[in-house]
């Protein structure tokens, strides 16, 4: 691994109950440039408008698909990144949201809190996420 992962773990081993597989860890150390994305939410980067769908699964794919994208616009991939902060504005979207997040994440292992907010900037938003990924020296 690029970084080292601290007490990585699996939350299908913390949260059995939820049916979650995610690989994260208890802390990341990194060395390098850091990249800070801005909160990703389901909208096109170049044009701001917003994927014409209100399913929390077909949104985190999106919001994933942007975190992808900057980072490697950044010079970076995705075992680059360290942590991400997830937004819920339900917290019944929460295994969906977690189980698509996955799938961008499995082996990476970053850190990750996740919130449940009253609301997010466009009131057709489910989720937003933020991340911070470190491109090696």
């Amino acid at each position: 691994m690029i970084h080292k992962r601290h007490r990585p773990f699996n939350t299908r081993d913390t949260y059995p109950e939820q049916k979650l597989d995610n690989d994260l860890a208890q802390a990341v150390v990194a060395r390098g440039t850091t990249i800070f994305l801005r909160g990703q939410c389901p909208q096109e980067i170049e044009t701001s408008k917003n994927i014409l769908s209100h399913d929390p699964v077909e949104q985190t794919h999106k919001v994933m698909q942007n975190i992808r994208q900057l980072i490697e616009e950044c010079g970076g991939t995705m075992e680059h990144l360290c942590k991400v902060v997830v937004y819920l504005t339900d917290v019944r979207h929460r295994e969906a949201v977690y189980r698509t997040m996955g799938e961008y994440i499995r082996g990476v292992h970053p850190v990750s809190t996740g919130v449940v907010v009253t609301a997010l900037a466009r009131p057709e938003w489910l989720v937003e996420i933020d991340a911070t990924a470190v491109i090696p020296d």
